[in-house]
């Protein structure tokens, strides 16, 4: 059920890689567009806003929960392409201890300050309670969110990016049934689709621990491997919690870049809702490359062939910068229609403000491919600490745009804010992959 990246063509193992991530993004994907569609189309566009003014916080929160189980899984990758396999078993143990110290934590901080935050996001005061009640229940399953995601991630640092599809998939139509049948059948409001969605996440998570622990021998570890161990914590650490960061760093940007939608109406809100969860679904090639790579690299830099770091590199930027291409293709003929998913054909001026801005951001998607696969790979080499600062570069583009930009130009500075971030990050990221294979060819020639 593994697969061993350190041998054999990097694009052809890249690719064949990345196809499952795809898929499994798209049905990552399912979880927020399907609440999404049938929000907008059932309960009308103040629910539709209340949901999508909480994209940011929640890119905020969960991201940062994504991003620490990923980082967890990097020094597993790392120890599976060295064969150190006591050493791969003991950094999952103290993963999982980690993550239900972390689920625990971040679960009663970021509930229990949801309402403060909200209102400091000028949330309209028309769709603040159907916005607080939904994303306090997504914040309610966090551990969910950690259960699925580090063990999605140990499973792709051993080289299987397919079997997380599987349990994706099940989940996906599980959440689709339960949106129906709280809004349809139990007439229930926005809480509806988000227990549906914490549901799902958490059924997926279940399936996925029973499966590693009858599919993965070389997971089952002793009982002196599963005790706490500080030094591996501390190395997960640096590595999970910058990566985590990186995310929340970012979203205080998209948090400023939603201060300043919101302040222009529901119209406006609603149509960028509609945009963004139209972008998210379009970008999921591009953002699979771009998690390729950490896997990748990890085991590569385990296994001393340094070599196959910048081909790698090479490939999946290529890859994605043709794929860019057809995703800006596909919104230019397309995106008016994508947006009568989640819009009624009569709302034309809300349809307008969701195309002009899908537009933008899939016109800069060949910024985002650097962006994904670079600091991917440098996060994959061991130097997650980087990830804050492409965060932060991210952070001021976005607040640039939201607060300068757009305060001169309207809602256009809205549509730039994305594409800007994504120069920021690359004019740090790409000198920064150059000063990290430096060290670590200096590293290694010692």
């Amino acid at each position: 059920m593994t697969k061993d990246m350190t041998a054999g063509s990097p694009v052809k193992l890249i690719i064949s890689f990345a196809v499952p991530m795809f898929l499994g993004m798209l049905f990552q994907q399912f979880y927020s567009m399907v609440d999404t569609v049938i929000v907008g189309k059932y309960l009308g566009v103040n629910p539709l806003a209340g949901v999508g003014s909480t994209t940011s916080l929640n890119f905020m929160v969960i991201g940062f929960c994504m991003g620490v189980c990923n980082g967890f899984a990097i020094p597993v990758a790392q120890m599976f392409g060295a064969r150190e396999e006591s050493k791969l078993r003991r950094f999952v143990a103290n993963s999982a201890w980690l993550c239900i110290g972390f689920s625990v934590v971040i679960t009663l901080i970021v509930a229990s300050a949801c309402k403060p935050i909200l209102r400091l996001m000028n949330t309209p005061a028309e769709i603040f309670d159907y916005a607080y009640l939904y994303i306090v229940i997504i914040f309610c399953g966090i551990p969910c969110t950690f259960l699925y995601n580090i063990l999605a991630g140990i499973i792709r640092s051993l080289g299987d990016s397919k079997s997380p599809v599987v349990f994706l998939a099940i989940s996906s139509l599980l959440n689709i049934a339960l949106d129906f049948i709280s809004i349809l059948g139990l007439h229930m409001s926005v809480e509806g689709p988000a227990l549906a969605t914490v549901i799902s996440q958490g059924v997926s998570g279940i399936i996925c621990l029973f499966y590693v622990k009858r599919k993965y021998p070389i997971l089952r570890a002793s009982r002196e491997e599963w005790k706490p161990d500080a030094k591996y914590m501390k190395r997960l650490c640096f590595m999970g919690i910058p990566m985590g960061l990186q995310y929340s760093v970012t979203a205080i940007g998209t948090l400023v870049l939603q201060a300043a939608i919101n302040g222009l109406g529901a119209a406006v809100v609603a149509g960028v809702t509609a945009a963004q969860k139209i972008n998210a679904f379009i970008a999921c090639p591009v953002e699979a490359l771009g998690q390729t790579m950490a896997p990748y690299t990890g085991q590569n830099i385990g296994a001393g062939r340094l070599d196959r770091i910048g081909k790698g590199l090479r490939d999946a930027s290529l890859a994605g910068f043709a794929i860019s291409a057809l995703c800006f293709l596909t919104a230019l003929l397309t995106g008016r229609q994508l947006c009568l998913l989640f819009l009624d054909a009569g709302e034309t001026e809300i349809i307008s403000y969701a195309y002009q801005f899908l537009l933008f951001c899939t016109g800069g998607y060949c910024l985002l491919t650097l962006v994904n696969t670079v600091r991917f790979t440098i996060q994959g080499m061991g130097f997650s600490i980087f990830a804050i600062t492409s965060g932060v570069m991210e952070m001021f583009a976005r607040v640039l745009a939201a607060v300068v930009i757009a305060g001169k130009i309207g809602f256009t500075g809205i549509c730039l804010a994305h594409p800007m971030a994504w120069i920021f990050a690359d004019l740090f990221l790409i000198p920064a992959f150059f000063y990290c294979r430096r060290r670590i060819e200096k590293k290694t020639s010692v």
